[in-house]
């Protein structure tokens, strides 16, 4: 199985920001993550990692808390796309379009 997870986590806290920016904090969620071995992919407005089973993904979401739980308030927005009988995604799934690009522009 593989179970992708697109999610953002960022303190609104005056508490934990500098300014108007978080990145000192989304800094540690994403090393956290790097730290644990799971297949990730930073991206502008999140991070997506791959993992083998829903409890997995759910556990790197409380990793990602740890980082941040001294602070007062955090958001976080999570997405999913949960497939049986497959692995790779990260990867795969940005394969298959470059593929199909490159069918395009041979037309």
């Amino acid at each position: 199985m593989s179970v992708l997870l697109e999610f953002s986590m960022f303190p609104t806290s005056d508490n934990c920001r500098d300014g108007s920016s978080v990145s000192k904090q989304v800094a540690k969620i994403v090393d956290a993550i790097d730290k644990s071995g799971v297949a990730y992919q930073l991206t502008p407005m999140g991070t997506v990692v791959e993992t083998n089973t829903m409890r997995e993904a759910l556990d790197i979401i409380e990793l990602a808390y740890e980082q941040v739980s001294g602070c007062d308030r955090v958001y976080s927005s999570l997405k999913f796309d949960i497939r049986k009988n497959t692995k790779n995604r990260l990867t795969s799934k940005i394969k298959s379009i470059e593929t199909q690009l490159k069918r395009e522009v041979q037309k």
